[in-house]
């Protein structure tokens, strides 16, 4: 890292020389023009505001363009000219430029931090929260940017979503340096990878959790989704990779890696031999696990507040890239056992039940087995799921997740999700259709989902355990086009204890 400055107004013309971006300039004369920051959004267009015409899915930002101009913004990022009297950059894509431009006008923000980056499909929010406290642990001030929320110095900020905006980011990154923070974890998603929202920024590792079914109404098909993946582990964004290689993608992503000039760790809580750290010894309970990593020979002992052996592999990947970046194992093995849960992943609702409750975000076929795999241990009778699938996502899963529902739990409850414009019956048709694939399988469906919750809760008898699936941490619920309240955790802790539904919470049943 270099030593972090302020950062001033830039030149206009000085974004035409930067490495990777191919631009000339149209319009006025750009002499003069300074440009202080940088944004998509034309609600954000101001004075020294470079207002970046980015095309996107549903709109145009060239067809925002005169608002951003008539807010004062003095110049504009385009694919083609415009009809305003304003320096105007023109390149090829708006988006794969807005990156290393948000970051050159921001001061490279990344190079001033210890920088961790966590892609895959399953298990990256547990892992950056677990990260998050072992840069705490090594004496860093952290800053943290993920699915359930964004902390700088530890005080949580807006989120925007899982991997920000290109210009987000950048200006995201700055704050975080500007206040102090010297070390942070980041989600990188698939989304943000393809859609070079990260472009611009450096890691100083990244590591790689897993790969399964997921995003498939996005990419055109899993080997897209995995090339997204496999792009943070390439020379342009890291020098470090540290990737879990009990997952056949790991393996793969390791060797294109290393042969493309990165440093890889390979981490493996399976006991692969070629591993320089893997677990042994490990102890799956209710509440906690426990486990040996060898790091490269040296033994720490680690106990986690988590359950489930997809928290130790978290934990070992967290423990791995730690290291790899410089923190001292002693202090991340202090940074694990801090956590005492992470919000929406196997969050435990406990009122004075006599029965487990659990809430976790598991949406994917994979995830749905890890929960159910993982609650087991946890009951001497029962497991009851509540779970849906997502409106106009991946359809492919539904049939899957169905199926692994079925499999794995005594009942399942099908329910809405986030139906968004789809009709919510068709959903669980589809997701019905492959739990009866598998024989003897007991479910019901109850489209409304605080009914769901509600029926999975009176029908658990003491030593169940209830897993409400699918939402996790999330305070809403799409129907349609509206976003409604809607918790499942405090939907559960409303029935449980017999008060009235949470204020501005609403059953969601029903739309089409």
């Amino acid at each position: 890292m270099t030593p972090s400055h302020v950062p001033g107004p830039v030149a206009l013309g000085d974004l035409l020389g930067l490495p990777g971006v191919d631009a000339r300039l149209a319009g006025a004369p750009a002499e003069g023009v300074r440009i202080i920051d940088v944004t998509h959004d034309s609600r954000q267009a101001g004075p020294g505001v470079l207002f970046a015409c980015r095309p996107g899915g549903r709109a145009d930002g060239h067809d925002f363009a005169p608002t951003a101009v008539a807010a004062g913004t003095p110049a504009l990022l385009v694919e083609r000219v415009i009809d305003l009297d304003v320096p105007q950059v023109i390149v090829p894509s708006v988006a794969r430029v807005l990156g290393p431009i948000a970051a050159h006008v921001h001061a490279d923000p990344s190079g001033h931090l210890k920088l961790l980056g966590i892609t895959g499909t399953n298990g990256k929010t547990t892992t950056g929260y677990l990260l998050e406290s072992v840069l705490a642990a090594g004496g860093h001030v952290t800053g943290l940017i993920g699915t359930v929320e964004t902390l700088i110095a530890g005080k949580a900020t807006e989120g925007i979503r899982t991997t920000p905006e290109a210009s987000d980011l950048q200006r995201l990154l700055r704050r975080m340096v500007d206040a102090g923070v010297t070390a942070a974890a980041m989600e990188v998603s698939s989304h943000g990878l393809a859609l070079a929202r990260v472009s611009g920024t450096r890691f100083t590792a990244a590591a790689f959790t897993n790969l399964s079914r997921d995003h498939l109404d996005f990419h055109p098909d899993l080997e897209a989704y995995e090339a997204a993946k496999a792009s943070l582990f390439t020379p342009g964004f890291a020098d470090l990779g540290v990737v879990n290689v009990d997952d056949p993608t790991g393996r793969k992503i390791s060797r294109q890696a290393a042969a493309a000039g990165l440093r890889v760790v390979r981490v493996s809580g399976r006991g692969h031999a070629d591993a320089e750290v893997h677990a042994r010894d490990i102890t799956l309970g209710p509440t906690r696990s426990a486990f040996t990593a060898l790091v490269r020979g040296r033994p720490f002992a680690v106990t986690i507040h988590l359950p489930g052996s997809f928290n130790v592999d978290n934990a070992l990947l967290a423990l791995a890239t730690a290291e790899a970046a410089g923190i001292d194992p002693e202090a991340a093995v202090d940074g694990l056992a801090d956590v005492t849960g992470v919000p929406g992943r196997m969050e435990r609702i406990d009122e004075g039940q006599p029965f487990t409750v659990l809430v976790d975000y598991a949406h994917t076929p994979d995830s749905v087995a890890s929960i159910l795999q993982a609650a087991r241990p946890l009951t001497r009778g029962r497991i009851i799921i509540v779970i849906g699938c997502g409106g106009e996502r991946d359809r492919g899963k539904r049939r899957l997740m169905g199926r692994q529902a079925v499999a794995l739990a005594e009942l399942a409850i099908f329910t809405n999700d986030n139906p968004r414009g789809e009709d919510p019956a068709a959903i669980l048709e589809a997701v019905v259709s492959g739990a009866r694939w598998v024989a003897g399988a007991r479910w019901t469906v109850e489209e409304d989902r605080r009914a769901a919750i509600g029926l999975a809760l009176d029908q658990a008898e003491p030593g169940d355990v209830v897993v409400i699936a699918g939402k996790g941490h999330e305070t809403y619920q799409e129907v349609g086009d509206q976003r409604l309240p809607f918790d499942d955790r405090a939907v559960a802790r409303a029935l449980l204890t017999g008060t009235n539904p949470v204020a501005g919470v609403t059953p969601a049943g029903g739309a089409r």
